[in-house]
């Protein structure tokens, strides 16, 4: 039984990847939560070919991981739970499926006086990775995958989530540095190559990183999506513009960064006014 939702499991992630679009760390996070369900929970088949889930050791076993953890090991579950009901047509039954209450954490975007500080002496190819992120809003697996092809003078074409194609405008002084960049480097293919391949996630983590780490500060690719959303909310850009650009499915998911912008206000405020001295 066990070996079954193992093989169903494998079926799920490749189903993520190439269908759903899902990133590489996504699919490790979720190959972990569900290889870890499929080992210690209860699961059985009657009769009529019905399979129920037990999780209740499932639960038991992560009792100790933090709130965050726990809720996106579940949600994990629930998805392929959903993918074996509605794409695989199984009839499951899922015991133990309490859900628990996160409470949302605000992104940590970077100021941009550090952003100006890094570009100023990162190298070309730095300087375009950085210009992607921040200077579009990219997801590192979007810029992973981006094609020559897809970039124009003034738009590129995006392959975003879910294979949700979204056309976003370049900036008139990027373009210049992707010019230069591909003269210089002579990618066939892909804007990032290594080989015969487009760079992966984690080539393109890693060289951001770097870059960072030279100016003594640290930085992930989401923070600088976070930081392109912020600074753009800040600056008087519309909701709905940023949501789009984002490639967000909701303006909710799109609100946080409207109350990280009120957080930053009121501290700014906090600090300014006269009888704060």
């Amino acid at each position: 039984m066990r070996d079954t939702f193992h093989s169903l499991a494998d079926d799920f992630l490749v189903y993520l990847y190439d269908i759903r679009g899902y990133s590489e760390l996504s699919i490790v996070t979720y190959d972990i939560a569900l290889r870890q369900m499929i080992r210690v929970s209860h699961i059985s088949e009657d009769s009529e070919q019905k399979y129920t889930i037990d999780m209740t050791p499932f639960r038991f076993a992560i009792v100790r991981n933090t709130k965050r953890t726990i809720s996106k090991k579940l949600s994990a579950v629930r998805s392929f739970v959903h993918y074996l009901e509605d794409i695989c047509d199984k009839n499951i039954k899922l015991i133990g499926d309490t859900s628990i209450k996160v409470t949302p954490t605000l992104p940590k975007p970077i100021e941009e006086h550090y952003i100006e500080e890094v570009l100023n002496e990162a190298n070309l190819q730095e300087r375009v990775l950085l210009c992607m992120l921040y200077g579009l809003g990219l997801r590192i697996s979007e810029l992973s995958h981006l094609k020559l092809d897809d970039i124009q003078k003034e738009w590129i074409r995006v392959n975003g989530k879910g294979n949700k194609i979204r056309e976003l405008p370049l900036l008139a002084t990027i373009y210049p540095l992707i010019e230069a960049y591909i003269k210089n480097e002579n990618p066939r293919i892909y804007l990032f190559e290594k080989g015969n391949a487009p760079m992966n996630t984690a080539q393109l983590r890693y060289r951001l990183g770097k870059v960072f780490q030279r100016q003594g500060l640290k930085a992930t690719p989401h923070q600088l999506r976070h930081s392109f959303a912020t600074h753009l909310l800040n600056n008087g850009a519309r909701i709905a513009d940023v949501s789009e650009l984002l490639g967000h499915k909701t303006m909710a998911t799109t609100q946080v960064y409207t109350k990280l912008g009120t957080a930053k206000k009121m501290q700014d405020y906090m600090k300014a006014h006269p009888l704060a001295k």
